[in-house]
């Protein structure tokens, strides 16, 4: 079965031989404050930095999916407010997550087919925390570098928190425009699920550290002072961190990556709008998302699509939250390979649905 959910999404296909590698190397049985396991957490640590360009000055750390983010971003992050900017559904649970943790939240929701003005958006004067959301998964959208940065500009006091769990690792991303950046890896990274990477600014520390929050196992002072030990708070994911580490040794820089990630979506966006049964759903390239690819068309025709290309041997991502029944999904991750795709795009072009 070929794999094009966005998430948890396909591996890279090295993985069952950097799991043996694993066992063989007994790896899987040692002890998370040995001297081993800190060698593979500052080695992957190095790698997310350099393969990723993160600025040396940012902090990077590992926790267990982009849901701990939430909570980890909650607990020691916000001070009084969270001011949620977003365009779809995993923006909007994660407004709903943060305002069952915090005293006070608040929202700004925009269309998915246009961006906002950022220097127009006026954000409440209690909230110091800005939930941003830079590849929104269920629509498809993407947040552009250069928005981000007008953003930034216009909101300087604030600390701005960015999910790129469907980007990180699959596009370039505009590090300085954000003070807590994190993503899990069952999507552009190519791995298992059950291990997120935390990424964060001078500024993002210096608030963990004046607000001093130590009160959960996962509290973020707690898993920035015991990284600098290369230890973590707790038994860490040691496969899933030997994973990363191994598979970002064989992968290419950010900057290759990126421009086949980029080449792939043009090719994409050429290829459906070909297709006279189907639409994208988002109209403008400048508000489209490179990963994460969504069509729609008739609720009959999805159903039927999505039947007869899993008799074909393909998933493809379901439609979400208010497009569930209009729309489907395809991953444009790194991991998924050219002739892969090409065999999805000969079943596309052979599709021939009964009713249009």
């Amino acid at each position: 079965m070929i794999s094009f959910y966005p998430g948890p999404s396909k591996v890279y296909p090295q993985i069952p031989t950097y799991v043996q590698e694993a066992y063989t190397a007994g790896v899987l049985s040692i002890n998370h404050r040995s001297p081993e396991f800190m060698t593979i957490f500052e080695r992957t640590v190095a790698l997310v930095k350099e393969k990723l360009r993160v600025p040396e000055a940012y902090t990077v750390l590992f926790a267990s999916s982009a849901t701990e983010c939430w909570e980890i971003i909650g607990q020691s992050v916000i001070k009084n407010q969270s001011f949620h900017i977003y365009n779809g559904a995993f923006g909007e649970k994660w407004h709903r997550y943060t305002d069952q943790l915090v005293s006070s939240t608040s929202a700004f929701v925009f269309d998915p087919q246009t961006l906002p003005d950022a220097s127009a958006i006026s954000m409440p004067p209690i909230a110091d925390v800005v939930c941003l959301t830079h590849n929104e998964t269920s629509n498809g959208t993407a947040l552009p570098a250069q928005w981000l940065h007008q953003f930034r500009e216009s909101f300087a006091e604030a600390l701005i928190a960015i999910d790129a769990t469907s980007s990180m690792a699959g596009v370039e991303l505009p590090w300085p425009a954000g003070d807590v950046w994190y993503a899990s890896v069952q999507k552009c990274f190519g791995l298992p699920a059950g291990l997120s990477v935390l990424v964060l600014s001078p500024k993002a520390i210096d608030r963990v550290k004046q607000l001093g929050e130590k009160q959960h196992y996962n509290s973020l002072l707690s898993i920035y002072e015991q990284s600098q030990r290369h230890q973590t708070t707790h038994t860490p994911n040691v496969l899933g961190t030997y994973l990363l580490m191994r598979t970002l040794e064989q992968r290419p820089h950010i900057s290759v990556v990126d421009e086949e990630v980029t080449r792939r979506y043009h090719h994409w966006v050429q290829v459906l709008g070909d297709l006279d049964y189907l639409d994208l759903l988002i109209d403008h390239d400048t508000v489209r998302s490179k990963t994460v690819i969504p069509f729609a068309a008739k609720p009959e025709v999805i159903n039927q699509l999505r039947d007869e290309v899993k008799k074909a041997g393909i998933t493809l991502g379901n439609g979400y939250g208010a497009w569930k029944s209009s729309t489907l999904r395809i991953a444009n991750f790194p991991a998924i390979t050219s002739e892969e795709i090409d065999q999805l795009i000969t079943f596309l072009q052979q599709f021939s649905p009964t009713s249009v």
